[in-house]
């Protein structure tokens, strides 16, 4: 029985990394509606940046809120660049246009890092395992509990119950009105695109000491993260953390009990759930 309790922690971990590296997909394709297939590469490029400043001296946990920044940053300029030029083009144009770019950002991180795998020191705070009632746990799985947690509450609050979020909501149901009222969409637009950029990011940071970092992690884990979201519902900050949660704790679970039945199950899971709720389990009708 421990043993599964165990697992299901470890399961639940993965999730909370999942929705941290989702939540910011489902905030652009939600709240934005723009398809943002070029969400992996910010992560990503969290990876790689934490990376970078962890091998230059930087403590592992100083080096997080920096990504968070950076990637941030990194996301409005693209945002200003070129993404906002397509939020009224079709849906095939913002694939096509973010599909490219998470591929000539993997192409980049080959040339620059090469195609190995990268490490990143973790500190002995978060090394190790520690017991909690009775059980082995990895300091490491419960500080990305934790983050998780921390994050969905704050995004649950910011888009929820702030000027923020109804300002965000009105210019995407109504964008006329909304500038119409003095709203400046434009500068909106642009910062919400940098917070889901910067998610990614910090998302990609702690995810290379759990599933590894290359030049293909961009495209590798792009599938896992439209699943939270479809399974979830776009634009749902609850809705990805239950979905992050519930395809978590099942991948662990199968990969420990049934590994040759795991990938069918995860698909099948997603068939289900979208049959029944088209826009997810907690997503608003279009």
């Amino acid at each position: 029985m421990s043993n599964v309790i165990a697992i299901i922690v470890d399961g639940v971990a993965y999730g909370m990394l999942l929705f941290l590296s989702a939540v910011g997909l489902s905030v652009t394709l939600g709240l934005m509606r723009f398809i943002n297939l070029a969400h992996g590469a910010f992560a990503m490029g969290g990876g790689y940046l934490a990376v970078v400043l962890v091998d230059a001296g930087l403590p592992f946990l100083l080096s997080l809120p920096i990504v968070f920044l950076a990637i941030g940053a990194s996301g409005i300029a693209i945002e200003r660049a070129g993404i906002r030029h397509l939020y009224r083009r079709t849906a095939l144009e913002q694939v096509l246009f973010s599909i490219g770019l998470a591929l000539a950002l993997g192409a980049l991180a080959n040339l620059v890092f090469g195609p190995q795998q990268q490490a990143i020191q973790i500190p002995s705070l978060l090394s190790g395992r520690v017991t909690v009632l009775g059980l082995d746990i990895a300091r490491y799985r419960l500080f990305l509990i934790v983050m998780g947690a921390a994050t969905a509450i704050t995004l649950v609050c910011l888009f929820e119950y702030t000027l923020f979020g109804a300002r965000i909501r009105a210019a995407v149901d109504n964008r006329r009105a909304a500038e119409g009222i003095g709203i400046q969409v434009e500068r909106l637009f642009a910062v919400t695109f940098g917070l889901g950029a910067a998610l990614a990011g910090l998302g990609g940071a702690l995810s290379v000491e759990m599933l590894g970092l290359d030049p293909a992690f961009a495209l590798k884990y792009l599938t896992i993260l439209l699943m939270v979201v479809a399974i979830g519902g776009a634009g749902s900050i609850a809705g990805s953390l239950q979905a992050a949660l519930v395809l978590g704790t099942v991948d662990a679970l199968f990969k420990y009990f049934l590994p040759e039945a795991g990938g069918f199950v995860i698909f099948g899971l997603l068939v289900a759930v979208l049959l029944v709720r088209p826009s997810g389990l907690r997503g608003r009708a279009a």
